[in-house]
């Protein structure tokens, strides 16, 4: 195990699984900040007209939310604000 994996660990002892999840979100989506303070995750999202930063106190939740705000919906689905359009 690396000397980074080993810290990572230590970090968030009861959530050891969502170290994996970290590692693989942060492939996927480089441009997001994820950070740890005392006691709480932070992750800051840049956008256009500035940033967006979230605070949970689990990496578990963190990710559970990055997720939902960046991840697109599935091809044929409308989001969560569009309008249904019938004929």
């Amino acid at each position: 195990m690396s000397r980074l994996a080993r810290l990572a660990l230590r970090t968030v002892p009861d959530e050891p699984d969502q170290v994996i999840r970290l590692r693989c979100f942060r492939e996927e989506h480089p441009g997001v900040c994820i950070y740890t303070g005392l006691g709480y995750w932070q992750a800051r999202i840049p956008e256009a007209n500035g940033e967006t930063v979230i605070t949970r106190y689990f990496l578990g939740e963190l990710l559970d939310k990055l997720d939902a705000l960046l991840s697109s919906p599935p091809v044929g689905e409308e989001s969560a604000g569009g309008e249904e359009m019938t004929a």
